[in-house]
């Protein structure tokens, strides 16, 4: 099916997780999910394909448990969806849990300091970035300290050198130096975001000193970035990319750092793992990228899954 027709419904339920191999989606923004099945639900009714449903927060954290997946970290990661991930972990305790930063991509925006990267795309500036980052990120640290039950880690933060252009690389590293020195200050894990800037982001950790824990979310590096984390007790957690073709360097890093250094995430709406990329993903599908990561590492499913469970609690307590 090509792209023009490409299959926009929700992907089968997976086979649940046994009970001693429960985890948790340790990055993933579900307030997303929510308007992103709208746009596919729109998308299927133009191309004369059949409704998809739109399910509310509620549906989709129930779609989860269903199926093993015990908990959420909902990323908040631009200034008006912060208190929305708050909210969300105010609203279901125990359950869900948030991670509030400001995202690379954001950072530049801000006092509309951007500049136009290699993706090509326009620079779209919304009312929220006419305030500066500085405050923008005191928002981060307010919220952090009001609410330490909920708020588990800084994140996502780090660089974006596909969105953001050279002339504003290096304001976005110093927005990310805030954020490191912010989850140091705060003692909290931090998640860390590297399109295309491994290098920027490993020198800048290793020059300013990374926090005690350091996650890399959606793992993009290939083997000897893999080798830098494990020297360095830095954690991968592994998105539904681990499941796509040609990316056998995120498959060598998971062997590499092993079971104590591995966790798991949707990063939903985006990454869908195989063989349903392309469709709307959610935390239900949790079991599927678990599934690629066991073939990845050569371990049995359920030794992998209570391994992610058991570093997502040593990281963020949760």
């Amino acid at each position: 099916m090509s792209k023009h027709h490409r299959d926009r419904s929700w992907a089968p339920a997976p086979e649940p997780l046994p009970r001693e191999a429960w985890t948790i989606d340790n990055h993933t923004h579900v307030a997303s999910v929510v308007p992103f099945a709208r746009a596919m639900s729109h998308e299927a009714e133009v191309k004369g394909q059949p409704p998809v449903p739109v399910y509310g927060v509620d549906e989709l954290l129930a779609q989860a448990q269903a199926v093993g997946i015990a908990g959420i970290i909902d990323v908040g990661c631009e200034l008006p969806n912060l208190m929305t991930a708050v909210q969300m972990a105010v609203d279901h305790p125990g359950l869900v849990h948030a991670a509030l930063a400001i995202h690379p991509n954001e950072s530049v925006l801000h006092g509309h300091r951007g500049v136009p990267g290699p993706d090509g795309l326009e620079l779209k500036y919304k009312p929220w970035h006419e305030t500066p980052f500085e405050d923008a990120l005191a928002e981060v640290h307010r919220l952090a300290v009001a609410y330490p039950q909920q708020v588990v880690a800084i994140g996502e933060t780090g660089m974006d050198l596909f969105r953001t252009g050279e002339g504003a690389k290096e304001l976005q590293r110093e927005a990310f130096r805030a954020h490191i020195a912010l989850a140091k200050e705060l003692n909290l894990p931090m998640q860390i975001h590297d399109r295309d800037s491994h290098r920027e982001v490993i020198e800048t950790l290793l020059r300013d000193g990374a926090p005690e824990r350091t996650v890399f979310h959606s793992y993009s590096g290939d083997a000897e970035m893999g080798e830098i984390a494990r020297e360095q007790g830095w954690y991968l957690s592994f998105s539904g990319t681990v499941s796509y073709k040609g990316n056998e360097g995120i498959r060598a890093s998971a062997r590499i750092v092993g079971l104590d250094h591995v966790m798991v995430e949707t990063d939903a709406p985006y990454l869908t793992p195989m063989p349903y990329r392309g469709r709307t993903n959610a935390p239900y599908m949790i079991p599927y990228t678990l599934r690629a990561l066991a073939d990845a590492m050569d371990l049995p499913l359920t030794t992998v899954a209570a391994a992610t469970r058991r570093v997502t609690h040593d990281v963020y307590g949760v």
